[in-house]
């Protein structure tokens, strides 16, 4: 099967795969593993952690940071770091104030203010993550871009950053539109500046990059999430939950991807009876998701992590290939 047919790859626009499921299922795993695969394939690709955890950098065994780095040929990795994108941020209304006039700048101490009790409050890691979210969905820049969402839960809460956001644009623009009336009622009597309201350019550019990413996160043609799951029952019901909830937000979930799955030992009474255990659960899985894509994955005896061992979890997902193949063809080379 050609990649195309897997990941819906078109030529001149970014295909976007959400990686998710509950915690502790190996999400980062697949979803480097995904990432290698499709850079291997030529796809120039990114790999995107917006886990707070920074896993991303653990499981390729490099540091990553909050930049695009070169990791493979094609394969480019970002982990999302809220305490640096909320210096960024802090730094440009700095510079912003050194050449603003004394109304701009009054106004721009108090956005510095409101900053830095956001940056200790809980949700500023999705906030950071959703202003890289949609610096990426807003450009062509890769043929793929990969999400290694963080558990469930903060997934949910960050993919409804969109909804979240264009309200308080829509708020904002409606309150600078009261105030620019007043302006020009009061001109005569009160000194209002009379430039241009540069950030009111800010607040439109932002409110259409989010239209944009809506509409690029409901194309099940661009955009598709990948559910992680291992065969237990706490695992599949909450996957159901979750993609349930998604289909709220307009996202296509087509795969579910079953990992951790016991091999069948026949000289081992624990190994039998978690084998079965599991299979019951595989069937439950494939009764619930029968109108999904469903990859399976073996235990593998070692932990998967490293660029080695992530290359052969890709080859194991995605080619059919068993463990012991992968680790021949590893060893030929």
């Amino acid at each position: 099967m050609a990649i195309e047919d897997i990941f819906k790859i078109q030529n001149g626009r970014t295909s976007f795969i959400f990686v998710g499921g509950k915690g502790g299922v190996g999400k980062t795993s697949v979803s480097v593993a995904t990432a290698i695969w499709t850079a291997n394939h030529g796809k120039k690709t990114l790999i995107v952690s917006t886990d707070p955890a920074h896993s991303l950098s653990d499981s390729l065994e490099t540091y990553v940071g909050s930049n695009p780095k070169l990791i493979l040929p094609n394969l480019y990795a970002v982990e999302i770091d809220p305490e640096v994108a909320m210096a960024q941020q802090q730094e440009e209304i700095k510079n912003r104030k050194s050449v603003a006039d004394s109304q701009q700048a009054m106004g721009l101490d108090l956005l510095e203010d409101q900053l830095d009790l956001a940056s200790a409050a809980p949700g500023a890691d999705e906030a950071a993550a959703f202003e890289l979210f949609l610096q990426v969905m807003t450009r062509n820049n890769y043929d793929v871009v990969v999400f290694d969402t963080a558990p469930t839960g903060h997934t949910l809460r960050f993919l409804s950053f969109p909804d979240i956001m264009e309200s308080w644009i829509g708020k904002m623009l409606k309150v600078k539109s009261k105030v620019s009336t007043m302006k020009g009622m009061f001109k005569n009597l009160i000194p209002f500046s009379d430039k241009d309201d540069g950030e009111s350019v800010e607040l439109e550019e932002t409110k259409k990059k989010i239209e944009e990413a809506r509409a690029v996160m409901s194309n099940p043609e661009q955009t598709t999430f990948k559910m992680v799951l291992i065969p237990e029952e706490m695992s599949i019901y909450e996957s159901e939950r979750a993609m349930e909830s998604l289909k709220k937000y307009n996202i296509n979930t087509d795969s579910v991807i079953i990992n951790q799955l016991m091999p069948d030992i026949d000289n081992c009474d624990f190994c039998q009876s978690r084998f079965k255990i599991q299979q019951k659960h595989v069937n439950l899985i494939n009764q619930k998701f029968s109108d999904k894509n469903i990859f399976k994955i073996p235990l593998f005896k070692e932990e998967v992590k490293g660029i080695k061992k992530l290359k052969e979890l890709g080859e194991v997902l995605y080619e059919n290939k068993s463990i012991n193949q992968v680790e021949e063809d590893a060893i030929l080379l």
